[in-house]
């Protein structure tokens, strides 16, 4: 698998200013949300599951707006 995102690093990257591009992708079993770093999309991940997963469009948007996350892209 491809390098994740920790949560808690992502909370530093938006603060910073040093994340820019994110988006919600569907995936099995919810919605997965990803940052892009240099040219690659990265999936944001917990410190127990490899990619962190939210059941709803809803609970992510409210994940986004907690942290800062000003623009989403949601990729169906």
């Amino acid at each position: 698998m491809k390098k994740a995102i920790q949560q808690d690093t992502l909370v530093t990257l938006i603060s910073d200013q040093a994340l820019r591009e994110m988006r919600a992708v569907r995936v099995e079993g919810g919605w997965s949300l990803q940052g892009r770093i240099a040219a690659s999309w990265r999936p944001v991940r917990s410190r127990r599951e490899p990619v962190r997963i939210w059941a709803s469009l809803t609970a992510i948007g409210s994940f986004c707006e907690r942290i800062g996350i000003k623009s989403l892209v949601v990729e169906f």
